[in-house]
């Protein structure tokens, strides 16, 4: 009817703004396509100065706008490079401003290649480029380090091991342990602290950085970025003995050494008493070869300038010398052993007050007094013994005449009972008593037969 009208009707019309029809597409994408992966090849990457990541992923027959924000890109395993087959996975999102549709990626798996030995690669690159690997800005070890610093867990075989071979190798060195976990969250940053407390607080002479053998993942600690400038910014010499042989690490590369293996780094800081003696004994004999052969030289060339008798008068003069100095020496021994003799006792006395102070400088001055009044009193007792002999003789000589022994000379005797009183009378005693005669010479042990009165 109403086309017999001439009437068309036309159906009603939805009219989209810009905006409101990207968001409506943004609410399709992302409800279709909110969690995907989608295989291509990177391509134009930049990197903004915000540290956001923009690339184009694509293959043979199209292409693929992606974006990885700086909050994402800080936890992938390698950062976007082009030319690299990769697995992206994210959410399809529209960029309004322009109309266009975009993956916001969320995590980036290398094809072909692993995400942990690309991030390797790529950080190795990186630090070789900055000549952090160049072996003249290594330091050497030093030759017998008396502190040495380790950076490992305080747990399990690795320190042990490690403690074991230092402390029979070489008794007696100081270690110190910095605790540090080596694998999972926050070993990172325990490994960087433990080295540059070390670095500023200058104990020690060597460091070792320490873990056992494991997987990469195991032993991703020691690949990353921030562990590698703390070794390389280390102010001391720093060891990396990481994994075993076969398992190579960043941290080995900056490090001033590489050690295969824990034990081996305890094995190569320090040497052995007997290799030190060894070398010392060693160092010796080529002193003595080098001196015997300066000699020889020097002697075959005084003989070559006819010099000859003059070498004899010189040896003949030194011997002379040397003779008297051993004269010297013996008189210096003998004057020494007396004066030590008559100080012991009085060193003993202060020994344990000596002990307790430094009197290097004070015992030398005393024996340099010491002697000098060793001198003195030697010719001051001399001199008083001289003038009291002087004195003694005629003293002597007047007791002598005084002493009743004169007596006895002249046959007279001295009759004492046993109690040892002098008699004087015959009634003083009586038969059978037992007395003493003193003579000038002798004495005599009497029985009393009788007494008779005077």
């Amino acid at each position: 009817m109403n086309q017999q009208l001439g009437l068309v009707f036309e159906p009603e019309r939805h009219i989209y703004r810009v905006a409101e029809l990207n968001a409506a597409i943004r609410s399709l994408l992302e409800k279709e396509f909110g969690d995907i992966w989608v295989a291509g090849e990177i391509s134009g990457v930049k990197l903004s100065t915000a540290g956001h990541y923009y690339f184009t992923l694509k293959d043979d027959s199209g292409q693929l706008q992606c974006v990885c924000f700086k909050g994402t890109a800080r936890y992938l395993k390698f950062k976007p490079q082009d030319g690299v087959a990769v697995l992206a996975r994210g959410h399809i999102d529209v960029y309004e401003p322009r109309g266009t549709y975009q993956l916001m990626v969320e995590a980036l798996e290398p094809q072909g290649l692993g995400a942990l030995q690309l991030a390797f690669e790529q950080l190795k690159r990186k630090l070789a480029a900055e000549g952090l690997f160049e072996e003249a800005r290594k330091r050497p070890l030093p030759r017998l380090p008396r502190r040495i610093g380790i950076v490992t867990s305080p747990t399990g075989a690795v320190i042990r091991d490690m403690l074991n071979i230092l402390e029979r190798r070489f008794p007696g060195l100081h270690i110190r342990l910095y605790p540090a976990l080596v694998q999972g969250a926050g070993s990172v940053e325990a490994v960087c602290e433990g080295i540059e407390y070390f670095s500023n607080s200058g104990w020690a002479d060597v460091v070792i950085v320490a873990r056992g053998g494991g997987s990469i993942e195991d032993l991703w600690t020691f690949n990353e970025e921030a562990v590698a400038r703390a070794i390389a910014s280390c102010r001391t010499p720093v060891i990396s003995a990481v994994g075993h042989e076969t398992d190579f690490t960043i941290a080995d590369f900056v490090a001033d050494k590489r050690a295969p293996t824990p034990s081996a780094a305890a094995e190569l800081v320090v040497c052995t008493r007997a290799e030190l003696l060894e070398s010392i004994a060693t160092a010796v004999g080529k002193l003595h070869q080098s001196v015997r052969y300066r000699l020889a030289e020097w002697r075959n060339r005084l003989s070559e300038r006819g010099v000859d008798r003059v070498s004899r008068l010189l040896h003949r003069r030194i011997a002379g010398y040397m003779q008297r100095v051993d004269e010297n020496e013996y008189r210096l021994r003998e004057v020494t052993r007396a004066v030590l003799e008559t100080a012991r006792k009085r060193w003993q006395d202060l020994e344990m007050r000596l002990r307790r102070q430094d009197l290097r400088l004070r015992l030398a001055g005393g024996r340099r007094r010491l002697e000098s009044a060793e001198a003195s009193s030697r010719q001051a007792i001399a001199l008083i013994l001289a003038q009291a002999r002087r004195r003694l003789e005629p003293l002597a000589a007047q007791l002598r005449q005084l002493s009743p022994l004169r007596v006895l000379d002249r046959g007279y005797a001295i009759v004492q009972d046993a109690s040892g009183h002098v008699l004087k009378d015959a009634t003083e005693t009586k038969p059978q008593a037992d007395l003493t005669v003193r003579l000038s010479k002798g004495r005599l042990e009497v029985l009393v037969k009788r007494t008779s009165p005077a």
